[in-house]
């Protein structure tokens, strides 16, 4: 169930060495993390117009080869752990030669516009559930 979103490296995103800089998996992730819960009717925006926002409190990349500028990543995400109060996602960027480019997690917790830690399972049910549908546990 999970999605591949492909994204292609740009020349502001590399560093001198020509290569992309490693800060810019993390924004690749939660590019891809969007894209995952939009395709699958967990669209963001949405449970933020409900008060309900998702923090990111952990987020963790593995470099395996270079990425340079205009190569496309195939970036693989899941949602690995999900309980109503926090959720985890796992990555997996392959270059178009089927390399691992990276790999990586980030984590999240729903809250309110207080930052008080909400229940999605009470604040927005069908959520929930949309969520717990997807949720593919690590082997």
């Amino acid at each position: 169930m999970g999605l591949i979103y492909k994204r292609r490296a740009n020349y502001y995103e590399t560093d001198q060495m020509g290569i992309v800089h490693h800060s810019n998996y993390i924004r690749y992730f939660e590019e891809a993390r969007l894209a995952f819960m939009r395709e699958n009717n967990c669209d963001v925006k949405e449970l933020e117009q409900k008060g309900v926002i998702i923090p990111n409190v952990d987020a963790y990349a593995r470099y395996h080869v270079p990425t340079r500028f205009d190569e496309v990543l195939d970036i693989e995400v899941r949602l690995t752990s999900f309980n109503g109060a926090k959720m985890e996602y796992t990555y997996t960027a392959r270059n178009q030669n089927g390399d691992i480019a990276a790999t990586g997690h980030t984590l999240h917790c729903f809250v309110n516009s207080d930052f008080r830690p909400v229940s999605l399972r009470r604040a927005d049910p069908g959520f929930y559930q949309r969520l717990s549908a997807l949720l593919e546990p690590e082997e």
